[in-house]
């Protein structure tokens, strides 16, 4: 049966903040249907659902308390995603409430030495390729992935950290990391890696899409790339935005991150890259660890984060501090990841896949590591208060 729901304001990327009824069809978004089944939606926003572009392991429950539908699954599983049996598998996990949109690996192993067959897993499913949590040393090699890639009609999605100077490091060179005695790499390790990577991208026409871009540098060099045509774009956590390496103090392992958190400059400089548009995907960057993982010493334990719960409300948050436009977040949280993906999904217009959230926006709540619905509750915001929720989320014209 349809459904209408009425009484709330659609915030859609390509049609704006409107307040009027959205009537689903079967699996997709119609102009008007008939014996539609009412839903009332008073006082809620209604937006398409996440695309989260990037996420390191499958957390249904974290992803639906998240209002997130689909999935770009990262190539940094157990298997390695190099190969098309594990890429096809990957892809059906998670149906029917959840899509996993497998990200297949660049090279085989994700060593970076020989290329991976990515025309052979993109025809199992994969929506593009990653380097993963590594960087491609050689420069050869990773020319090739980018100019293989343009052939495939593949998005290059690559970690910006020049591997040479991170080396074993788990903080941003700077006085908290001194402080603390911590192994640090100077920030520019990130500048370094995307110098060489989008003259790689420009000479061969591919696109190329860094995950995460986190310093002043780092944003200056992407600025100037778009300006000259190259197909780049680029991503963020909300960790990125809202919190420096003083985090860090008192060596809390939920805030060691990969890339790790930077000084205050650079977060500065990222709020404004994200007002400025040089952003172009907020991301969870869900990477859930256990205690095993995170209750050792700073230098030891492993980075990542439980990202998807909050990326919602911290993404609203920056709607609030007005950072940015209510539409422009779901540009970033939905149709941007989408159309790099390839996916039809990411907005509210007529014809498109009915994946969407109704969000109660000023519902207040209290990040609590021991009540998220995911895995684990390796989070960096533990504590926070924070405002806004999904309070229904849709899959393909079904309640989830």
């Amino acid at each position: 049966m349809s459904k209408r729901f009425t009484g709330g304001t659609l915030v859609c990327p390509v049609g704006g903040i409107v307040p009027r009824d959205l009537i689903v069809d079967g699996d997709v978004i119609v102009a008007d249907a008939a014996d539609a089944e009412t839903i009332d939606a008073s006082g809620k926003v209604i937006a398409p659902a996440i695309v989260d572009l990037g996420v390191f392991g499958i957390d249904v429950a974290a992803f639906r308390a998240g209002g997130i539908v689909r999935v770009g699954l990262m190539p940094d599983q157990a298997p390695v995603l190099d190969d098309p049996g594990i890429v096809a598998r990957a892809a059906h996990m998670g149906k029917p409430g959840i899509w996993i949109h497998p990200i297949s690996a660049a090279t085989q192993g994700l060593r970076g030495t020989d290329l991976a067959e990515m025309a052979i897993n993109a025809e199992a499913g994969a929506v593009a390729v990653a380097t993963g949590r590594r960087w491609i040393a050689d420069s050869g090699v990773m020319r090739k992935v980018l100019a293989y890639a343009r052939d495939c009609g593949l998005v290059v999605i690559a970690h910006a950290e020049d591997g040479g100077l991170a080396g074993d490091a788990v903080a941003t060179a700077g006085e908290t990391a001194t402080r603390l005695g911590l192994p640090a790499a100077p920030a520019m390790a990130e500048a370094l890696a995307i110098a060489r990577d989008v003259i790689l991208a420009e000479e061969t026409g591919a696109r190329l899409h860094f995950r995460q871009v986190t310093t002043a540098a780092g944003f200056d060099l992407i600025r100037a790339a778009k300006r000259r045509g190259v197909r780049v774009t680029c991503g963020i956590t909300p960790a990125h935005l809202y919190l420096s390496d003083i985090a860090m103090s008192d060596f809390r392992t939920f805030a060691h991150l990969s890339p790790p958190l930077r000084s205050e400059s650079d977060r500065q400089a990222a709020r404004a890259a994200l007002a400025d548009g040089t952003i172009d995907v907020l991301c969870s960057g869900h990477d859930p660890r256990g205690p095993e993982a995170k209750r050792l010493p700073f230098a030891d334990s492993e980075p990542g984060m439980a990202g998807a719960e909050t990326l919602l409300p911290l993404g609203l948050g920056l709607v609030r501090d007005g950072l940015i436009a209510l539409d422009r977040l779901f540009a970033l949280l939905s149709r941007n990841p989408a159309q790099l993906l390839g996916l039809e999904s990411g907005t509210l217009g007529n014809g498109a896949p009915a994946d969407l959230i109704v969000i109660d926006q000023d519902a207040p709540w209290q990040v609590r590591a021991d009540a998220l619905a995911g895995k684990a509750a390796n989070t960096p915001f533990d504590g926070l208060p924070v405002q806004g929720r999904a309070v229904r989320v849709m899959k393909g014209g079904a309640f989830l």
